[in-house]
């Protein structure tokens, strides 16, 4: 049964079959009319990157007729979906049947086709994994020109690009279509914060959840959570429902002063627990309003500001926007300076540990950086069937971002900036967080600026399977090598 969604207010209409074979047409004819051996690129109004390039002189692809949502299929709990389309018009396309995609990233503008060559995240991720687990099948523009269909169950060819293409940030290939699964949902989202005093018990609270799947008796659905400081720290308790009752809104429209990421701190003791509720597609978006915390930096969350602040800029890409000119102009910095600031580095990435590492990271890093709120989210591989196809010796199912299997991850998340202090080499910020990750054999998400040298970044990410796969499916290179990509920002 579909949930109490107008379809007409929050779906666009599937797009069909046959439109989607004419975008794929305008997609090849684009690719077709670029010179042999020159660069390629998808053509993007929008970016969920955080490193600008450092040219733009490769030929973009069209994808104008790509964007949108095949087909739904409520009986078999699928959908085809184009690699453009973003979260926001997917969901809104799934949740009039009751269901929505396993994984759903916490900004609305990330694409399927994004979330699946990057990586994505988020609260359901630590029983169903990270997006590209819940491909059934896609479809790739490779290097070659030529569209291959990989399938899990595939030839070897096949796997291998299915299984290399998370992480690959499209230096295989661009993904044109993908058939996911989808879970059904109820229309609200109970939700419990509850706080902890200390790191450790925080992630030892953290375990037990993802063990049993409850805390106190009542399942938990979704799980995320908050580090104010050392001492303060909340997990997010989602648990899906169709009770009837009041539900909070963070999204701008009811309440514009409501912030999503305050409502959880309460002044109770340890283990004290506050509830909220909100509706299912709400949850979804509940980041999306402020980008996390990070809507402070341009004023938005100062009462005065935010009751100017037009409600349909209450959302993440218009911060982008804003961030693109930061890019461009460096205009943090200057604006810092005209107040007798000094300069800031830019410090904002996603990093993965374990979770018998997570406190021991956490306690360094509130140490070291004057960065604060810090995002946790536990993630676990939903499988555990080792690579295969072009002579991997690899014994993890996505070479490209090596995750053990049976293992619990706690992905942390900051994206703020830090003080330039005199002597500081470019990146010192930045390359301390490499440094100790790799020290507690964790990885970074490649979304954001990358000071790893060519041999670290080879043994992080792939190292000779990258290079087979290149070989195999770009031969020619067309598209940047995926250290281009993340350390020379192409």
């Amino acid at each position: 049964m579909g949930l109490d969604v107008d379809a007409r207010r929050y779906g666009p209409l599937e797009v069909g079959r046959a439109q989607h074979e004419e975008g794929v047409e305008r997609l090849l004819r684009s690719f077709d009319e670029v010179p042999p051996g020159e660069p390629v690129r998808l053509a993007k109004r929008t970016s969920n990157l955080f490193r600008p390039r450092t040219s733009s002189s490769s030929h973009g692809l069209d994808t104008t007729g790509l964007t949108g949502v095949v087909s739904v299929d409520p009986d078999a709990r699928t959908a085809d979906v184009q690699g453009m389309c973003t979260y926001e018009d997917l969901v809104d396309a799934t949740l009039p049947y009751g269901l929505m995609p396993y994984v759903v990233p916490q900004l609305k503008t990330i694409t399927l086709g994004g979330a699946v060559t990057g990586l994505g995240i988020e609260s359901s991720s630590f029983r169903l994994g990270l997006p590209h687990e819940s491909v059934l099948e896609m479809d790739v523009l490779t290097g070659t020109g030529e569209i291959v269909t990989a399938r899990p169950d595939g030839t070897e060819r096949e796997q291998a690009l299915m299984r290399g293409f998370p992480n690959s940030y499209g230096s295989l290939g661009y993904a044109v279509r993908l058939r996911i699964a989808l879970e059904p949902v109820q229309r609200y989202v109970e939700l419990r914060h509850v706080r902890f005093d200390s790191l450790t018990a925080l992630t030892e609270g953290m375990a037990r959840i993802v063990d049993r799947g409850e805390y106190d008796d009542e399942v938990v659905d979704f799980l995320d959570g908050v580090v104010f400081s050392a001492d303060e720290a909340y997990l997010c308790l989602g648990r899906r429902t169709d009770e009837p009752g009041p539900v909070s809104d963070y999204s701008g429209v009811t309440d514009k002063q409501a912030i999503y990421y305050r409502s959880l701190q309460h002044g109770g003791p340890a283990g004290s627990v506050e509830r909220d509720r909100l509706t299912i597609r709400d949850y979804l978006w509940r980041w999306d309003t402020d980008w996390f915390w990070c809507s402070r930096a341009f004023g938005v969350q100062n009462p005065r500001i935010r009751r100017l602040w037009p409600q349909q800029l209450l959302r993440s890409s218009a911060y982008w926007k804003i961030i693109g000119l930061d890019h461009r102009y460096d205009l943090g910095n200057k604006i810092g300076a005209l107040k007798g600031e000094g300069p800031r580095e830019r410090v904002v990435q996603d990093v993965e540990v374990t979770i018998d590492r997570t406190a021991e990271f956490l306690d360094w890093f509130l140490r070291e950086l004057p960065i604060e709120p810090v995002w946790v989210c536990p993630l676990r591989l939903r499988e555990s069937a080792p690579a295969r196809g072009l002579g991997s010796e690899s014994d993890r199912p996505w070479p490209l971002y090596p995750l053990e299997p049976d293992t619990t991850y706690v992905n942390i998340g900051f994206w703020s900036s830090a003080p330039i202090e005199d002597g500081m080499a470019e990146g010192a910020w930045n390359r301390l967080i490499e440094t100790e990750v790799s020290r507690l054999g964790g990885h970074k998400s490649l979304y954001s600026e990358v000071f790893y040298s060519r041999e670290e970044f080879a043994q992080l990410y792939g190292g000779e399977h990258a290079a087979r796969l290149k070989a195999e499916f770009d031969p020619d290179e067309r598209f940047a090598t995926l250290y281009e990509k993340a350390v020379g920002a192409r």
